[in-house]
């Protein structure tokens, strides 16, 4: 029932019912979630939960109990609401955001957005739109071309939180300053002693850390003790590593820091601001801490959850309250990874995420009195959740051939017995930093749905795995990453998984790089590549694009590339006559982060060669595609294309007799 009143809750902001039913074929896989992010108030009266529309994200915010929607916001076209945060029992505020396709992270255009629960007192507090001159502008606002940013919602402070603000200019100092959240006047109280710096406050809302990086992209801490007296912590420059903090205890003695070493994964840290003692309080033998536990309605870091071939939680204090009820919904959900997400003032309620390789996440409310789990809602209804229709995914580790380990995930479909089978091999997008974590993907579930067997490595250069790891593969791109994805792919054939004679591969912006790299570099091993949203001429990328804007992105490319003038040698646009096997090439005309330019060249380059190629371009797209007919129609492209080479399953159309089927 409480389902039902979210659906009409949904549909009464977004007009939903221009969204088909799904289908076993495609349907279900380009059918947008029903909600990004869902937010449980301080007295868990409300939730509030992102909308994605067409074309924007809006909020819509429900009474707990009944689900009845109480209040909404909706943005303009091509705006959205990234960030949603309860800053007091009745007000939301709301980080806005401009996004082109489902692979941009959310472009954050610094306005701050506050509504009260029940959708009145509206306004644009802080941000470049915030002008004296427009409707609606409220006497305390300061008019100014800054981004602005939540740092601290200030629990105790039902009137004001701390925000953290950028100016309009490149590698610039954070400002951090206290806001009214009714009339969006501020006052300013400290300033960063290191450019592009990201705040951290003590459980009573004083600034204590501040941890950024120039142009040169080496990572600093500072600490502050008393005001605006900054002590420095860590410099990556004579440390050679990062360190960064995650909280402090609940009596504000030690801070928590994230700390990489010289080799391994990264540990967690207690530090002691008095005198100087650091001692460790967890670590994996194998991946970095992914997420932070929170003592349920606080900002008291209790545990970390860390993602590797089972994801696991672990607390600093195994008998606490907080780990007691990470371990008894484990109990009652296993098989599935539990997340603690937001809880009440009292920790009366807890919001709980659980979700798994094959269940892309239902959502309960928790009563910690009664210790039931009430259903609230699911991102994706239509899949199922208990996996008998899905794909199963399970974790794999090899050697590279420099002995570097390597772990990865391989998705296989429903039914097989894992032998001897189509395979595409899918290369992450990124690529430092980001991985691949064996959770739910639809587009692998696509695949798999079409019969292949989906493999991911996480390559050199990925992150989660320490530092080592990630730095192996500064100026790799096209040698020893490449490497990587070829060692995996060698591995499952010598596993037996893969039919070596049905092997395509296939990414989107970096992957889609690394899938014209291996067919370039192994013309024997992939019968087909394809690649989304590419880069494919290294040299322009110091040119355009938005990675270029700024000095530190330059820095970046320099540091991960290498020189512009030495990459030619590694650039596909360059090495097409190479390729031998037919080449599916997508890009969105308004990509920002893969200009469309790269795609445009690496075609040309193929028909010069005589390489067989498809090339679609989106209009009004950006760095992947975003209207649910766009990505029709690219994956009835895309299965047809791999279908010629594999020989798997292709798109089957809509009809009205199937309508109401989930995948």
């Amino acid at each position: 029932m409480k389902h039902a009143k979210v659906l009409a809750a949904l549909m009464a902001i977004c007009g939903a019912a221009g969204v088909e039913a799904a289908e076993v074929s495609l349907d279900g896989y380009v059918r947008r979630a029903e909600f990004n992010d869902i937010q449980l108030s301080p007295t868990g009266e409300y939730i509030a939960m992102t909308l994605p529309l067409e074309g924007a994200t809006a909020v819509a915010i429900l009474r707990t109990d009944t689900m009845e929607l109480v209040g909404n916001f909706r943005p303009p076209r091509n705006n959205h609401a990234a960030e949603v945060d309860w800053v007091s029992d009745t007000r939301l505020l709301i980080g806005l955001a401009e996004k082109w396709g489902p692979l941009d992270q959310p472009r954050p255009t610094g306005e701050l957005y506050a509504i009260d629960a029940n959708g009145k007192r509206g306004d644009l507090l802080v941000g470049y739109r915030a002008r004296p001159d427009e409707p609606g502008f409220v006497t305390g606002r300061v008019p100014e071309q800054v981004a602005a940013f939540l740092a601290d919602p200030l629990a105790a402070d039902e009137r004001n939180v701390l925000i953290s603000l950028w100016p309009f200019a490149n590698d610039t100092n954070t400002r951090l300053e206290r806001m009214d959240v009714i009339t969006g006047r501020r006052i300013p109280v400290s300033r960063s002693p290191v450019q592009r710096a990201t705040f951290t406050t003590d459980n009573q809302g004083e600034l204590r850390f501040a941890h950024g990086a120039a142009a040169d992209n080496v990572n600093k801490l500072y600490y502050r003790q008393d005001r605006d007296q900054w002590t420095p912590v860590n410099d990556e420059g004579s440390s050679h590593r990062i360190e960064r903090p995650i909280g402090f205890s609940a009596d504000n003695r030690l801070a928590y820091l994230v700390v990489e070493r010289a080799r391994g994964p990264d540990t967690v840290v207690s530090w002691d601001p008095v005198s100087g003692e650091r001692r460790t309080l967890l670590q994996d033998d194998t991946v970095d801490p992914t997420r932070v536990v929170y003592q349920p309605g606080t900002r008291v870091p209790v545990g970390i959850q860390f993602v590797g071939a089972v994801t696991r939680t672990a607390f600093f204090d195994e008998q606490s309250p907080t780990a007691s009820t990470q371990r008894r919904l484990e109990k009652a959900f296993p098989g599935q990874v539990v997340s603690l997400l937001t809880g009440t003032r009292d920790n009366a309620r807890l919001l709980v995420k659980v979700s798994s390789a094959t269940n892309p996440g239902d959502y309960f409310l928790y009563t910690t009195a009664t210790r039931n789990a009430a259903f609230l809602t699911s991102r994706h209804r239509w899949f199922d959740r208990d996996g008998g229709a899905s794909a199963s995914v399970r974790p794999i580790t090899l050697a590279a051939r420099d002995g570097l380990p390597l772990h990865g995930f391989l998705t296989l479909p429903r039914g097989s017995d894992g032998h001897n089978l189509p395979m595409v091999v899918v290369p992450h997008g990124g690529p430092i930093g980001v991985f691949d974590d064996g959770g739910f993907e639809r587009e692998n579930q696509l695949l798999a749905d079409a019969g292949y067997a989906v493999l991911q490595v996480n390559f050199r250069g990925s992150g989660n795995y320490g530092r080592a790891h990630t730095q192996a593969a500064a100026r790799q791109w096209g040698r020893a990453m490449q490497d990587d994805v070829t060692d995996a792919t060698r591995w499952a054939i010598s596993q037996g998984i893969a039919d070596s004679a049905r092997i395509c591969i296939y990414g989107a912006s970096y992957g889609a790089y690394s899938a014209m790299m291996g067919a370039v570099r192994e013309p024997g091993l992939y019968r087909c590549a394809a690649g989304y949203v590419g880069v494919y001429d290294l040299p322009l990328m110091f040119k355009r694009g938005d990675i270029q804007d700024r000095a530190s992105g330059v820095t970046y490319l320099q540091e991960w590339l290498g020189d512009p003038a030495t990459l030619a040698a590694v650039s596909p646009v360059n090495l097409a006559a190479s390729i031998k096997v037919p080449v599916l090439l997508a890009a969105g005309r308004e990509d920002l982060r893969a200009p469309v330019q790269h795609t445009e060249r690496m075609e040309a380059a193929l028909k010069q060669a005589g390489v067989p190629v498809e090339a679609l371009y989106y209009p009004r797209e950006g760095h992947g595609l975003y209207a649910e007919a766009n990505q029709r129609d690219y994956y009835s492209r895309l299965l047809a294309f791999l279908s010629r080479s594999l020989g798997g399953g292709t798109a089957a159309a809509a009809t009205s007799s199937d309508k109401g089927k989930a995948p």
